[in-house]
């Protein structure tokens, strides 16, 4: 299989096979055959292996036109689970998914702010551990994705560097695959944002996919044809360091006026301190929204005027990269009911074509706070499927 971890898929065909029963469960053989040009004894050896290796199961009758019923095939939910990990800067969470990623049991410990290398390390253990000991039959586990905050080396599942945590130089493939000896992928958190959204978020088959994770800080992830994007040094999707004013705001990455400053929920509250006078000292983002709840309308304009600001930066990325869909996700997107109005206005008036204002697809993950986490399993699922 790729990277030579797997020896699940032995041919194009078998991986073929494969996904288009994920995407369409329940499915026939018949149905595969015709849908994807391979010949039906194709289809009915790959499927007899699928089955073997408790990739898939066969389940219901289908439907007959005409002689039996054909029985129809589904991924198989207990055949094999992934470990996935959301390596937060206030939190270490950990879920075990099966193939369709489905959480079966999770975990989480809260983590101090500038804790030292060997602690985090040892907490991650820890939650992988906690995780672990509930699958019974280990063997079925295939391994841990990690989805970590800041920048990750992919190939060497190094975290190089957070600037929320001032953490450096983790080896977290390399501690992890030591200590429970399975395969581990360790990928930047926004990526598997986007993978996760990719995968579970209901959303339809695309060509090019972008979620944008806006919360402490700004990233994004780029699917394409199904697979993440990365660019010639791995820095693809770092729309939050894009450059929105030479003379603005300190931002965490040493550059002034990135996209970052304007739409965080740091930002937020920055600006509503500044243009509200009776702003309390104390004040939160999650505070700006209850406000804005209550009708108080200096917060919502704070709130309308972030959606403005995030939408200069969708409009940029549509300008850049045209994607079919772009998903939006975050802490700050749970004020999306006061955010997205004048984030679909700003791009009607500023989208360089017609086609691009109207067929850019832009919407609110639905996944929410697990989007992050099933795409670290999803890291192992694209290894397989």
């Amino acid at each position: 299989m790729k990277r030579g971890t797997f020896q699940l898929m032995k041919s194009v065909n078998k991986s073929t096979i494969l996904n288009k029963i994920r995407l369409s469960e329940p499915l026939s053989r018949a149905q595969i055959a015709q849908e994807t040009g391979i010949t039906p004894p194709t289809v009915s050896s790959i499927v007899k292996e699928l089955i073997a290796e408790n990739l898939v199961e066969e389940s219901i009758l289908g439907e007959s036109r005409g002689g039996r019923k054909p029985t129809m095939l589904l991924i198989k939910r207990n055949g094999h689970f992934v470990i996935g990990i959301d390596a937060g800067s206030n939190a270490i969470k950990g879920v075990a998914t099966d193939l369709v990623g489905s959480i079966l049991s999770e975990t989480e410990i809260q983590i101090l702010p500038h804790i030292s290398k060997e602690y985090f390390l040892q907490t991650l253990k820890e939650v992988v551990r906690t995780i672990f000991m509930g699958i019974d039959d280990k063997k079925k586990i295939l391994g841990i994705g990690v989805a970590m905050h800041g920048v990750v080396d992919v190939s060497s599942g190094v975290s190089l560097y957070s600037s929320n945590s001032g953490l450096r130089d983790i080896p977290i493939k390399e501690e992890l695959e030591k200590e429970f000896n399975v395969m581990v992928m360790v990928e930047n958190n926004s990526r598997a944002m986007a993978l996760g959204e990719y995968w579970f978020g209901n959303h339809e088959e695309v060509d090019s996919f972008v979620a944008i994770n806006i919360g402490r800080g700004v990233g994004s992830g780029i699917v394409d044809k199904g697979r993440l994007f990365y660019g010639a040094q791995d820095i693809a999707g770092e729309i939050g360091h894009m450059t929105m004013d030479l003379d603005g705001e300190l931002c965490s990455c040493g550059n002034r006026g990135c996209f970052e400053t304007f739409v965080t929920g740091e930002a937020i509250v920055r600006r509503a301190k500044e243009k509200i006078k009776e702003a309390p000292k104390e004040l939160t983002a999650e505070d700006v929204y209850k406000y804005a709840k209550e009708e108080n309308k200096p917060y919502i304009d704070i709130l309308e005027e972030t959606g403005q600001l995030i939408g200069i930066g969708v409009v940029n990325l549509i300008h850049l990269l045209n994607p079919n869909k772009i998903v939006l996700g975050g802490g700050v997107l749970n004020s999306a009911e006061f955010l997205m109005k004048d984030i679909r206005q700003t791009i009607q008036e500023r989208a360089l074509t017609e086609k691009a204002r109207m067929n850019t697809v832009i919407e609110v993950s639905l996944l929410g706070k697990n989007s992050t986490i099933l795409g670290a399993a999803a890291l192992l699922l694209v290894e397989i499927f």
